[in-house]
């Protein structure tokens, strides 16, 4: 009885108490879960549990009442706290960026014709530049913008093909070196920088098109074309995770699943990769880090 009575005096007794409380538990539970979902299977995930096992350490060590220990752990406790908005920076950055995002201001999309077009586009070229084993790079913006990007490469702005996106990878041309940059159905720009990855444990398979696809779905949204020129395989990247090995028509489904042609106002959630696309299922060994196999 005495706990009953103390979750209602924490609820309090009004109907509108109990509204305003427990929407209060509601947002700060959909805060916590986007911030376990957030530092998932990176990095920061051990950081975390490394500051949470300093934070016990300081607890039991006031309560054992040994002081040295307390003073050394109370002293390192402002640094951390300096060097925390420097840790997570990428973290910090991808956060920021998903609460800014325009899926949560929902803005006009792409015309649905033009999205079939350009994703039917970058497969055939993806296709045709596996086929002569010719490497690619085509990132695709979605709701972050990356202006930044564009400045890095030559701006091109014209209508996107699979004939113009072949002939830009041909090696020993001025435009092959560097990733092209496609905004809606037209090609923004190309030979552009983007940032590699900070993850360290990639399979060796992995080249630095990859990483570099790696890295820019790590700091945005968007979704980033591989083509290799060592295997002549086709890899889509999304949120820091890739898939390897797809054919055209699983580029095209995968894409047209992750471009729709409107958006709505919507939490952001993790793609559930498909199962469908593993070559040889069953006979793969498993990922490493940073790599996903659906």
């Amino acid at each position: 009885m005495p706990i009953t009575v103390d979750l209602l005096g924490l609820f309090g007794t009004s109907p509108w108490d109990w509204l305003r409380n427990l929407l209060d538990v509601f947002i700060v539970t959909v805060i916590i879960y986007r911030l376990i979902v957030l530092i998932r299977g990176t990095r920061a995930l051990l950081l975390v549990q490394g500051l949470l096992v300093l934070f016990l350490a300081g607890v039991v060590s006031r309560w054992l009442d040994l002081r040295a220990t307390a003073w050394l752990l109370n002293q390192a406790l402002l640094p951390i706290l300096v060097a925390l908005p420097i840790v997570f920076q990428p973290e910090l950055r991808r956060a920021l960026e998903q609460v800014g995002s325009p899926r949560v201001l929902a803005v006009p999309a792409a015309p649905e014709d033009d999205v079939h077009h350009m994703i039917h586009e970058v497969a055939r070229a993806a296709a045709i530049l596996a086929r002569q084993k010719i490497g690619a790079l085509v990132v695709i913006e979605r709701q972050a913008g990356l202006d930044d990007v564009a400045e890095s490469g030559i701006r091109i702005d014209g209508r996107v093909s699979a004939e113009f996106l072949v002939n830009t990878f041909i090696p020993n041309t001025p435009l092959h070196d560097g990733a092209v940059l496609i905004r809606g159905a037209r090609v923004v720009a190309a030979a552009c920088f983007l940032p590699l990855t900070e993850e360290r444990e990639l399979s060796v398979q992995l080249g630095s098109r990859h990483r570099a696809a790696l890295g820019i779905t790590e700091h945005s949204d968007a979704l980033a074309v591989v083509v290799s020129e060592e295997t002549g395989s086709i890899s889509l990247a999304d949120g820091g995770k890739l898939v390897r090995n797809l054919s055209q028509a699983d580029l095209e489904e995968l894409l047209t699943r992750l471009l729709p042609a409107q958006e709505s106002p919507q939490w952001g959630v993790p793609l559930p990769w498909s199962r469908r696309h593993a070559p040889g299922a069953g006979s793969s060994p498993a990922p490493r880090k940073g790599e996903s196999r659906p």
